[in-house]
């Protein structure tokens, strides 16, 4: 990996949090860069966009595509351009998510949301541009071999959709006041979360050398346990923090009905579920050796996180 970043693999490993801060100010600053000037007209929806995309977030999205990056030796160049990519679609969706006619919040992030700030058919619009933006950053030719890049845009484009999240929401709107089975809140959860995660690791795979195919199918299995492990410590959560610590409006999922790993287990339930998902993500980066480590590391924080 060129040294970009403060580390590189020519140098010892730098503790996780200081990794994690590093690649969360890196995103942070290309995104910056890579967003239109809000001076540049439509200036009001330049605006709102970067009012969205900056000054907030986890970044777990780009940083499982940087560790997964790290895992194949992938360039930082390439790296910070899919990794923004992915983070775009789902602040997209974050967007379209607190819109008045999806679940109608008012707090994202620890400030107003995006229809609150500005009105919403500016919302809608960041939303539509967001997107719009995401591709254009996967078509750049600095990301290396044409069929590469077709790959992650078809990888980023499936995972958006009506077979991913978008689809998703559209099942989880659906599910409100109803019963759902184990399996169909997998499916849902699969769809309208799992399905981006799953794609930032393969897109941050995608950027360095290529993978045998036994090692995709690992590192798709962690991908697919990892999206699920992130959904229900999200349910756990939304049910045991407060607004001030989740920056959006804690209890809104049980306030409308809506079908949740704890209100299907109960919290406990739900918490070992949790414990056993992790479990099997790990195991699904055992044939990578010690190059897993950001991975497993970034288990962790997903498991452990408290906002």
């Amino acid at each position: 990996m060129n040294p970009v970043l403060p580390f590189s693999a020519a140098h010892r490993e730098p503790p996780f949090q200081d990794w994690m801060h590093a690649v969360q100010t890196h995103i942070e600053a290309t995104l910056a860069r890579l967003l239109p000037p809000e001076t540049a007209i439509p200036a009001r929806l330049h605006q709102a966009m970067r009012y969205v995309s900056l000054g907030g977030g986890k970044r777990v999205r780009p940083l499982l595509a940087f560790a997964a990056g790290e895992l194949s030796g992938g360039r930082t160049e390439s790296l910070e351009i899919v990794a923004c990519a992915v983070e775009l679609i789902h602040v997209y969706s974050l967007v379209h998510d607190d819109l008045p006619c999806m679940d109608d919040d008012v707090l994202r992030r620890g400030r107003p949301t995006c229809h609150v700030e500005f009105d919403e058919p500016t919302a809608l619009l960041v939303g539509d541009s967001l997107q719009s933006l995401a591709f254009e950053l996967l078509s750049r030719a600095e990301l290396g071999l044409p069929e590469r890049q077709l790959a992650m845009i078809n990888w980023l484009a499936r995972a958006s959709g009506s077979c991913g999240m978008a689809g998703g929401q559209a099942i989880d709107l659906d599910a409100v006041g109803h019963h759902l089975n184990q399996p169909e809140l997998e499916l849902m959860h699969a769809l309208k979360t799992g399905a981006l995660i799953r794609a930032a690791v393969m897109l941050g795979a995608l950027c360095g050398n290529p993978l045998t195919p036994e090692e995709n199918q690992a590192l798709d299995r962690f991908a697919k346990r990892a999206g699920l492990l992130f959904q229900v410590i999200d349910d756990i959560l939304d049910c045991t923090a407060s607004t001030a610590t989740l920056g959006k409006t804690a209890g809104k999922d049980a306030a409308a009905d809506k079908p949740t790993y704890v209100s299907l287990m109960g919290l406990e339930r739900a918490r070992e579920f949790a414990t056993d998902l992790r479990a099997q993500a790990l195991q699904s980066l055992a044939p990578f050796g010690e190059r897993s480590q950001r991975l497993i590391e970034l288990t962790d924080f997903i498991t452990h996180r408290t906002f």
